[in-house]
């Protein structure tokens, strides 16, 4: 157990060193932080922080450095989340603004939290488990050439552009395309492939060949909806804290390109639309990302949780990050529960 007074030192080496990326010593956190107290007063602190691991020694520096563990006693419980400015606010009401579809609102999403945090943003996706066929829409683009436009009712929109071996007929396009949305609007996306299967046999016999592409075209593009992915955006934020991998970018680039890995790790994180949590250093060890920490949220899509965060090296501004992702989380729920 460390003093009250030593974890307010260990709160000022966590944002000394983040600030400067400097070795922090008894000297500069007298000379910066009101403590009353004496230089020799304070190393005795530190002496104490780094008795319990919380505060190293890089080298041969007097100074020192927060460790993983001292950082996730900074976060548990020193690291008050600082409100965003009333400038910040009005930048995510405005960048995000009424989304035309729920593509478009999460990559402006990934791309607002990247600039509000220069870290790295990661937004999954909400379940398809609760989503419903809203419309199918089938578009002649030439003789032989069709878009296929599946929307749910979570505003999801999914389009495929297919060339068939058929010559399209504008009636036998406007037959399928009654035929499929009167078999599949309203249906959950999990029962939806049933019900296209039996399409083919409810169109006039010389019309079925086109049936069939398109239904396989519509299973496949439900299946897509179905699985969990992830938009990102930022990840040349990366470059700017290079020096703070020591193992280098590569193996960090190489673990978030891995989607499994990335949602994965997201799904060990205990998230609601309410909480924020983070995860440091050694603690993403088993994918490969024990140089970076991962501060993330949960926001609301139609009764579900789906996740958003931040990724970025373990010297990070915790608090500033916090408070972005929850505010952008927040505002993503209100925006989803509008539209």
């Amino acid at each position: 157990m460390v003093s009250e007074r030593s974890l307010e030192v260990l709160k000022a080496i966590v944002r000394d060193y983040v600030a400067s990326r400097e070795p922090v010593g008894s000297k500069t956190i007298v000379e910066r932080h009101a403590f009353g107290v004496s230089a020799a007063t304070i190393r005795n602190d530190m002496a104490q922080l780094e008795d319990e691991q919380l505060i190293a020694a890089p080298h041969t520096s007097s100074g020192r450095v927060p460790t993983d563990k001292g950082y996730r006693v900074f976060v548990d419980h020193l690291a008050g989340a600082r409100p965003l400015s009333s400038a910040q606010r009005h930048a995510i009401e405005t960048f995000l603004g009424a989304p035309n579809d729920l593509d478009e609102v999460l990559g402006r999403t990934v791309r607002l939290l990247s600039q509000l945090t220069n870290q790295v943003a990661l937004v999954q996706y909400p379940s398809m488990v609760r989503a419903r066929v809203q419309h199918i829409e089938l578009v002649r683009l030439g003789d032989a050439r069709l878009m296929v436009v599946l929307i749910t009712d979570t505003a999801r929109v999914e389009q495929r552009v297919v060339e068939t071996d058929v010559v399209l007929d504008e009636v036998a396009l406007t037959e399928l395309r009654t035929v499929v949305n009167g078999a599949t609007v309203g249906l959950l996306l999990q029962d939806v492939s049933a019900a296209l299967r039996a399409v083919p046999q409810q169109i006039r016999p010389d019309a079925q060949p086109l049936a069939g592409v398109v239904v396989a075209t519509l299973i496949e593009q439900v299946a897509a909806n179905r699985q969990d992915r992830l938009v990102m955006a930022g990840a040349a934020n990366l470059a700017k804290s290079e020096q703070d991998f020591s193992g280098g970018l590569f193996p960090v680039l190489e673990a978030i390109e891995e989607q499994v890995t990335l949602l994965r790790l997201f799904g060990e994180m205990q998230i609601d639309d309410v909480a924020v949590a983070a995860r440091i250093g050694v603690e993403n060890a088993e994918y490969g990302l024990d140089a970076t920490s991962i501060v993330a949220g949960g926001y609301l899509a139609r009764g579900e949780v789906a996740r958003l965060g931040v990724l970025g090296p373990t010297r990070m501004d915790y608090g500033t990050n916090m408070a972005a992702v929850r505010a952008v989380a927040r505002y993503l729920s209100k925006l989803l529960g509008e539209h």
